[in-house]
C-alpha cells in the first residue's frame, strides 16, 4: 500500500515504520520542524515488541510532493485537526481514503463534511509511546493495536487491504464489524485514564494505591458509558468493568500520553476529550458531574502553557 502518515509523532512514527518494516510505501507528510529532525537524526523505534531502524525515510511537506497514495494515516493531536483540512483535502483529489485514529469522536462528522462520508474510515489506535529528544520513538507498552472498519459502504476494500497490510507488520491490527462502537468504548477508556492521571500528575500505579482517588476512575467511565448510551452507542457495564479491570492492569509507572504533555509542557488535548463530552452531552441535556470537574482541573494547565 501507498501510505501517508500525516502526523508522524510518536504514534504515527510508529506505525509507519511498522509498515514501512514489512514493504510498504510510507511517506511522512510533516511540517518543517519535524522534517528537519526527522532529517538530522533518522527514525529509530526503541520498543517493547522490537527495535527497528528506517533505513530510507520518505519525508514530504507538502501533499503537492505526493503523486498518489491509498491511505493516509491522520495521527495529528485533536487541536491540530483544523490545520491538517486543506493538506487532506489535496491528497482525498489524489484517491485516499483518510483513517483517523483521533481519540474522542467529534473529529468524524467534521472530516465527513469537509471530505465527504465515503473518504472517512472509521479507527482508533491503542498504543503508549512518546518521542525522545531526538525525535525517535520510544514505545513502552506492551501493545500496539489499531482497529478499523468502513463507515461507508464503498470502503470493504480499503479495510480488507488494510487488514492485509496490518498482518503483514509487526503490529495488531485488525477489522472491526462495529467500529463506532470501539471508538466509543476507547473514547470511555482513554477519557477516564487520561483524565485521572493528568489532573492528580501521577501515574497510574500510584492512583491505584489511593482507593479514593481510584474510584473517580471508574465515576468517569459510567459516565462515558451514559453519554455512549444517549447517542444510540450500546456500551454496557460489562464495558465498564472491562476498562476498569485494563486499569487496574497496567504497569505502576504507565500514564497516559496527555499526562505526558502535561509533564513536558506541551499543549493537552483536554478540550479534544473532556470538553468534547461536554459538549455531546449538552445535545442530550445530560450531567456529567464527574468529567466536568477533571476538565476543570486540568483546564488551568492548557490556559497556563497557552
Amino acid at each position: 500500500m501507498k501510505i501517508v502518515i500525516l502526523g508522524a509523532g510518536a504514534l504515527g512514527a510508529y506505525y509507519g515504520a511498522r509498515w514501512q518494516e514489512a514493504g510498504h510505501d510510507v511517506i511522512n507528510l510533516v511540517r518543517e520542524g519535524r522534517a528537519g529532525q526527522l532529517r538530522e537524526n533518522g527514525l529509530k523505534v526503541h520498543s517493547t515488541m522490537g527495535d527497528y531502524e528506517v533505513s530510507e525515510l520518505n519525508i514530504a511537506e507538502s501533499p503537492d510532493e505526493i503523486e498518489e497514495a491509498d491511505l493516509v494515516f491522520l495521527s495529528v493531536k485533536g487541536y491540530h485537526l483544523h490545520g491538517t483540512i486543506q493538506w487532506l483535502k489535496s491528497l482525498v483529489q489524489k484517491g485516499a481514503k483518510v483513517l483517523p485514529v483521533l481519540n474522542g469522536v467529534e473529529h468524524l462528522p467534521i472530516l465527513q463534511k469537509e471530505l465527504g462520508e465515503e473518504a472517512i474510515i472509521g479507527g482508533l489506535a491503542y498504543i503508549i509511546a512518546t518521542l525522545d529528544q531526538k525525535g525517535h520513538v520510544v514505545h513502552t507498552s506492551p501493545f500496539h493495536d489499531i482497529v478499523f472498519g468502513p463507515l461507508h459502504s464503498s470502503q470493504q476494500q480499503i479495510c480488507e487491504e488494510l487488514n492485509l497490510a496490518c498482518n503483514q507488520a509487526n503490529m495488531n491490527g485488525g477489522q472491526s464489524p462495529n467500529i463506532l462502537e470501539d471508538i466509543w468504548n476507547k473514547y470511555m477508556f482513554i477519557t477516564a485514564f487520561s483524565g485521572i492521571t493528568t489532573a492528580t500528575n501521577l501515574p497510574i500505579g500510584e492512583i491505584k494505591s489511593i482507593p479514593e482517588t481510584f474510584v473517580i476512575a471508574r465515576k468517569l467511565l459510567e459516565e462515558m458509558k451514559e453519554l455512549a448510551n444517549a447517542h444510540g452507542i450500546h456500551l454496557t457495564e460489562e464495558h465498564v468493568h472491562k476498562a476498569f479491570e485494563n486499569l487496574k492492569g497496567l504497569d505502576h509507572e504507565m500514564t497516559s500520553s496527555m499526562h505526558q504533555d502535561r509533564r513536558k509542557g506541551l499543549p493537552l488535548e483536554v478540550e479534544h476529550l473532556h470538553g468534547g463530552a461536554l459538549r455531546l452531552a449538552e445535545d442530550h441535556n445530560l450531567a456529567l458531574p464527574y468529567i466536568q470537574t477533571i476538565y476543570a482541573m486540568i483546564k488551568p494547565y492548557e490556559a497556563y502553557q497557552e
